[in-house]
């Protein structure tokens, strides 16, 4: 039987889902969730409207066609609808009733701007148009007072580190032309510089790059390129093809600065596997004629001197370039001098502010290891490892580690579980090297994040098994063990219940809180449950100081 086509019906399907959509979002405590920060003033400013085959669907989330309970199904209508029913009759209808049903909403469910879209198919072929640009300006005009009052009295001031969830709605609004047509390139760029200063040695640093990347990415790819290239690849896999006539007034400054900022956030910042966009960007700035980004790929990004970049003589050779995040070193020969230019050229850098999350590229004919399993065999291990076989370059690679050590910081060329901070090989191979550098090695410990790198667990093993348990190792075996995760494998436990050396853990252990030493235990012992059962078979005084550690770790009862 043949189904007859009705704009009308059709039209009320259209209206029924957009209330099903709109009853969905009033599920939310939006009060509560724009109460986090004064810089999120609303939830939701997109819609999209997909009518394909009869069925229409209301989602978010322009990916996601298939929401569950926001479809009808009317088979057949698919290619009875014309595009000119689209544009003269539904569009509008839809964008009136969008626009009174967003009127109706408690006003902390929808931002300052609100887009609708459609995406239709025809009798002619799939239509996708804008059907609503719906902008509060009293709530827009709301928005920027609070921004700048953000900005005024918290960011600029800069008295304590800012939340991760401000810099992410902070990001995004800075760049949104809707809010602010006029990019002030530079401006934004030190804002974004201020926000990772301020925020600097905080466990949360990373988390705030990464917001700040994440925006500067989607500007270029979503707002600024397109201006001036076509995209002839995929969403995931770009290839940019610089569109006829495309032409850049301005190729030094204004928004190309912030492309170029944004290429460099991305390389120095984003996994490895984001490297092929940020060198995308800088290519697309050069095409339009940059000759800064042409700078960029072959010197770095001009912040530092010539002679504080590079060195040349006989014995060594380095190059460093701050965009890459990356210290080119030849070693021409062999000797305790070609790497000590070499450290005192990588000192010099950091004293100057070189990205301290960078990574050595190394010529060189030897090929040495650190006597330390489980660590990246990148070369930057590879030239710390051969500066130390070297004992007068020992204090310089004290140093050079003091110079370089920084929490939430890793080597470039190191990731998941062989991440490591800054300095790390240089501490490890020292502490190894010499007990006088112990107290190095307990600093360095001090900044360690154990959630993001595991590598000081393969050290600490080192190191028992090289120094041993005694009196002059204790305390800073201690220090790794309280920054090593559960994985470690210690083969210590036989020394530690010698009465001499049980002593000395008890009084480490007396100045710590109770989780801190039942992790301890657990990495000697393997847990609280086991060291109960051999100190009740201990007799005497040694008895008496392991029932004691089984107190400090909170759990342990005295026996009756």
């Amino acid at each position: 039987m043949d189904i007859v086509f009705n704009l009308e019906t059709v039209l009320d399907d259209m209206k029924r889902q957009i209330d099903k959509w709109t009853a969905s979002i009033r599920e939310k405590d939006a009060e509560q969730i724009v109460k986090r920060t004064p810089l999120q003033i609303g939830i939701h400013d997109y819609a999209l409207l997909e009518y394909v085959n009869g069925q229409v669907n209301m989602t978010d989330n322009d990916l996601d066609f298939t929401m569950p309970g926001t479809s009808t199904s009317r088979g057949g209508y698919a290619e009875m609808l014309s595009e000119e029913q689209v544009r003269e009759r539904i569009v509008p209808e839809l964008a009136s009733y969008m626009k009174i049903t967003l009127e109706a909403l408690p006003s902390a469910l929808i931002d300052y701007r609100f887009t609708l879209n459609g995406k239709f198919r025809t009798r002619e072929g799939e239509l996708c148009i804008r059907i609503l640009e719906y902008v509060d300006e009293t709530k827009k005009k709301q928005l920027r007072e609070r921004i700048f009052f953000y900005i005024e009295k918290k960011l600029e001031p800069g008295n304590y580190p800012t939340k991760p969830l401000e810099t992410f709605f902070l990001s995004r609004h800075l760049l949104d032309e809707h809010l602010f047509p006029d990019l002030a390139a530079g401006r934004i760029i030190s804002l974004f510089e201020n926000i990772q200063q301020v925020n600097k040695g905080n466990k949360h640093v990373a988390e705030h790059r990464n917001y700040l990347t994440i925006a500067l990415r989607s500007w270029v790819e979503d707002q600024w390129l397109p201006r001036y290239f076509d995209n002839e690849g995929t969403t995931f896999q770009r290839n940019y093809q610089k569109k006829n006539g495309a032409r850049l007034e301005n190729t030094e400054e204004g928004p190309i600065e912030l492309l170029l900022y944004a290429a460099i956030s991305i390389l120095k910042y984003m996994p490895s596997y984001s490297r092929s966009t940020g060198l995308d960007m800088l290519k697309c700035a050069i095409e339009l004629g940059s000759d800064k980004a042409k700078r960029m790929m072959k010197e770095g990004s001009g912040a530092f001197a010539e002679e504080d970049i590079s060195f040349r003589d006989e014995l060594a050779e380095g190059t460093a370039n701050d965009v890459f995040a990356v210290v080119t070193l030849t070693i021409k020969q062999e000797t305790e001098e070609s790497y000590g230019r070499a450290l005192r050229f990588l000192i010099h850098l950091l004293t100057l502010g070189f990205p301290k999350s960078y990574q050595i590229k190394l010529k060189s004919s030897v090929k040495q290891w650190l006597p330390i399993k489980g660590l990246a065999k990148s070369g930057t291990h590879r030239f710390f490892a051969q500066a130390l076989e070297y004992p007068h370059l020992h204090p310089l690679l004290e140093e050079y580690a003091r110079a370089a050590m920084e929490p939430f910081e890793w080597y470039a060329d190191t990731e998941g579980e062989k991440n490591c901070m800054p300095g790390s090989y240089a501490v490890f191979g020292l502490g190894l090297a010499n007990r006088a550098y112990f107290p190095l090695v307990e600093e360095y410990m001090e900044m360690v994040d154990e959630e993001h790198q595991s590598v000081q667990n393969c050290f600490t093993a080192a190191l028992a098994d090289l120094h041993g348990v005694n009196a002059e190792t204790i305390s800073t075996l201690v220090k790794c063990m309280l920054r090593s995760t559960d994985s470690v494998k210690l083969k210590i436990r036989a020394d530690m219940e010698e009465e001499k050396h049980l002593r000395l853990l008890l009084d480490q252990a007396r100045d710590l809180p109770y989780y801190k030493v039942e992790h301890m235990v657990y990495l000697i012992w393997g847990g609280t449950d086991k060291l109960k059962k051999i100190a009740a078979k201990a007799e005497g005084e040694r008895g008496q100081w392991l029932l004691e550690l089984v107190r400090l770790t909170g759990r342990g009862q005295q026996r009756g």
